[in-house]
């Protein structure tokens, strides 16, 4: 009963507007405000882990209820107000690493991020200890020396040059971390920095992130050590594992056509 001349009507393709990396889905997510999806569990499932291994005394589920209402709600039992204030820092890191993800990693863009991490925290208020700038005082990890504060700027500089020459594949991302924390450029929060890093340089090139879960953190570690002396397989297996469970994010929240395999 439809006329022939009767004009069609407009349809989009189904696949029109499907976001075309994992970059983009977080940031239409993260623009739309979209709850309870890919977005939403990276801020909270990275946030937690990264902090936690820092120290932080939150639990997943308070880290979860500070992003969602921007409130601390009831703790039972004290926790250091660096802690939540580190918390709500690390959400904006994470927004700062998705909204610039393809930005040139700097000098500039690396004191940016640990800016962001440690501003209003107790060690702002130390005159020694500065926020958004290298360190000042040399320091320790565990047995591990590492860059005098005094050249700090040449190695990071050495270092940034040399990553920039690279291919930028997932093996360089992870050489870059394991070179970062060898250098332990900021008094503190290199590792915070470090792994927001990996984040932003996955996002950019094209490779999947993972986040590095209480499961496989010992191997993480593990794997820093391991890195130098030539055996790189430990740190590469555990990235691959949180690249794993990532997928299987992205399958839940219907983005199984972004998943890459053999990346590494």
């Amino acid at each position: 009963m439809i006329p022939e001349t009767a004009e069609r009507p407009k349809r989009k393709p189904r696949a029109k507007g499907r976001p075309k990396s994992i970059l983009a889905a977080l940031k239409a997510e993260k623009r739309g405000q979209v709850k309870g999806a890919l977005y939403h569990r990276l801020q909270i499932d990275f946030t937690y882990n990264s902090n936690h291994m820092e120290g932080s005394r939150l639990t997943h589920e308070q880290t979860r209820w500070i992003f969602e209402t921007m409130t601390v709600g009831k703790l039972p039992e004290s926790v250091p107000v660096d802690d939540i204030v580190e918390t709500a820092n690390h959400f904006r890191c994470i927004d700062l690493v998705i909204e610039s993800a393809n930005a040139a990693l700097t000098e500039r863009y690396i004191k940016t991020l640990h800016n962001q991490l440690k501003s209003g925290t107790s060690d702002s208020r130390k005159a020694w200890f500065s926020v958004g700038d290298y360190k000042q005082l040399d320091n320790v990890v565990g047995d591990m020396e590492t860059c005098p504060a005094s050249k700090v700027h040449e190695e990071m500089a050495k270092l940034l040059a040399d990553y920039n020459a690279s291919g930028k594949t997932l093996t360089d991302i992870i050489d870059f971390h394991v070179r970062f924390e060898h250098i332990h450029p900021f008094q503190d929060g290199n590792g915070r920095v470090g792994r927001l890093i990996m984040l932003k340089e996955c996002l950019k090139h094209g490779h999947t992130p993972f986040v590095i879960a209480e499961n496989i953190r010992q191997f993480y570690y593990l794997g820093l050590q391991d890195w130098s002396k030539g055996r790189q397989s430990r740190l590469k297996d555990t990235c691959g594992t949180g690249q794993d469970v990532f997928k299987l994010g992205l399958k839940s929240f219907g983005y199984s056509y972004l998943i890459k395999e053999g990346e590494l």
